[in-house]
């Protein structure tokens, strides 16, 4: 069973629809007692980094979120869910993140002929050896929806990049927890071997 943080981001049922394809149990919730006795966690979203952080303290998840961190559950960041693991976002100037991960989310930088947000099918450089990319080969496309990307503070922890515009750290993995800036729910075959790689775990 995976437990889905329910804290009004969006993005919730597509992720709950591909998890259900693949044969997993999926609870939407934002009970605190049910999210840490969940064998799996995914935070997932969509929406601005300060107003994310005001809902899961209106919902008090903050402290829930970072026990199932330290507790060594698998845990799972989409979109702006991985943005949320880290310490801040020049989205919102002075708003403190969850802190399980080390590293800051910046704006993509505006460059003629790109458009942000950063909408599309990108390609994703694998490191190898990671279990959430477990299977997909390096290349892979995966599809994108953000203004924002992240520049973690340990490198080793990056499982995957993407170049646009600039180097964007597209994945990462620090032992039970995972993050995805892309939609795996929304990218096809190669999203759908990730999200049953972690819930393999």
């Amino acid at each position: 069973m995976t437990a889905i943080i329910d804290y009004d981001a969006g993005n919730l049922r597509s992720v709950e629809k591909a998890l259900i394809y693949l044969g997993e149990e999926a609870v939407v919730t934002r009970d605190p007692s049910v999210i840490l006795s969940a064998p799996r966690v995914i935070l997932p979203g969509v929406g601005a980094f300060g107003d994310a952080m005001a809902r899961l303290r209106q919902y008090d998840l903050v402290e829930p979120l970072r026990e199932v961190a330290a507790k060594g559950t698998p845990l799972l960041g989409i979109c702006l869910g991985l943005q949320l693991f880290f310490e801040r976002s020049d989205e919102s100037a002075g708003v403190e993140g969850l802190g399980i991960l080390k590293g800051e989310i910046l704006k993509i930088p505006d460059q003629e002929g790109f458009k942000i947000p950063h909408m599309g099918w990108n390609s994703l450089t694998v490191r190898p050896g990671t279990r959430l990319f477990d299977g997909v080969s390096d290349g892979s496309y995966v599809y994108f929806v953000h203004s924002y990307y992240l520049k973690a503070a340990d490198e080793t922890k990056v499982a995957a990049t993407t170049e646009y515009i600039t180097h964007i750290h597209a994945a990462v993995e620090d032992g039970n927890v995972f993050a995805c800036q892309f939609h795996p729910e929304k990218s096809g075959k190669v999203g759908l071997r990730i999200l049953k790689n972690f819930i393999s775990l």
